[in-house]
């Protein structure tokens, strides 16, 4: 039997505007500047500036009656990584849930401290993050009491997302369902109509045949998960992928566009006939618009699947099409 939602994750869902906590004007958190900050985003004091050795700290975290622990891996400059630590971990509902819950441990993703491992294995932040395959920043690994992954969300949610990610995992609904399903739990009680997609000329026309396993395309595949009524997919639409630039890297892709909810046939990637629904499913898709990377060959490169602006869009379509994943190299050790 599935564990009821929260109260606070039915408010969050309908609430996309954020509070000011100065001023107590309304923001909206999908709207910020992605360019490379100027000064070093801050931790706050709570977060535990340890030897890193994260077998210990669990054991404490444990030992304080905590559901787990948090890694936090970001970078200095961020934008990202300042939305989440100064508008998420700076509100304090948020604050007081965090750390009632979970400790969080901090890895910058370049540094050179020396990180233990949960199996006792050391090696450098750097070299920590890199096996980790962190793509985005901040990405936040979540470790349940036992030691064991219970959630990794990659790149900057929105508060009233962010929540109920900590509530899936401090409730222990990770147990028993993905977290696609739990947010889609609260879909049904919210009061809205579903509205259409915002199309684009780059995007290909039905069917949609994207089979490449026996025949290698021309171009890599992106394929953009969207839904009707959907704030965050407006302003992806309005705002980023209405740069020449973005437009014109994206005409070097194959592009098609999906509900994540409707019965659309599609010939996947890899050649199976499902319908888009079915696809979203099996992929774990929980945030719309999430955007999927495919090769020639039809095999997963890397999905956005959080808040993404321009910046960060643009590094992501250049390091696909310098095929840069090939060798190995993740979308933070990218040099354009």
């Amino acid at each position: 039997m599935k564990r009821q939602l929260s109260l606070s994750l039915l408010l969050l869902l309908v609430l996309p505007l954020a509070l000011n906590a100065q001023t107590g004007e309304e923001w909206d958190e999908l709207y910020f500047d992605d360019t490379q900050l100027e000064n070093s985003a801050r931790y706050p004091d709570w977060f535990l500036l340890s030897f890193l050795n994260l077998q210990e700290e669990l054991q404490t975290a444990v030992a304080e009656e905590k559901r787990g622990l948090i890694v936090y891996l970001g970078q200095e400059y961020c934008p990202y990584c300042k939305a989440l630590l100064e508008g998420n971990f700076g509100r304090p509902d948020i604050e007081r849930y965090t750390r009632r819950h979970f400790e969080v441990v901090p890895v910058d993703i370049h540094g050179q401290k020396i990180v233990t491992d949960l199996q006792g294995r050391a090696m450098t932040e750097r070299d920590y993050a890199s096996r980790e395959r962190v793509n985005f920043t901040p990405t936040l690994i979540f470790y349940d009491a036992d030691g064991e992954e219970a959630l990794r969300l990659q790149g900057y949610h929105p508060p009233y997302q962010f929540l109920a990610a900590l509530e899936y995992v401090a409730d222990g609904h990770y147990r028993e369902e993905a977290l696609a399903d739990y947010l889609r739990r609260a879909s049904p009680l919210l009061a809205f109509e579903m509205g259409g997609l915002n199309g684009e000329d780059f995007f290909l026309p039905p069917p949609h045949a994207l089979d490449r396993s026996r025949f290698a395309a021309q171009q890599p595949l992106v394929v953009f998960f969207e839904q009707g009524d959907c704030h965050a997919c407006d302003v992806l639409h309005s705002a980023p992928l209405q740069g020449a630039q973005l437009r014109a890297l994206l005409e070097q892709f194959e592009a098609v566009q999906l509900d994540i909810n409707s019965e659309t046939p599609v010939l996947t990637p890899r050649g199976r006939r499902l319908t888009s629904r079915q696809w979203a499913g099996e992929l774990g898709l929980f945030y719309a618009p999430t955007l999927m990377f495919f090769d020639r060959q039809g095999h997963e490169i890397l999905r956005v699947d959080s808040v993404a602006g321009f910046y960060r869009l643009r590094k992501v379509l250049e390091y696909v099409l310098a095929g840069a994943y090939r060798e190995g190299i993740t979308l933070p050790r990218f040099k354009r």
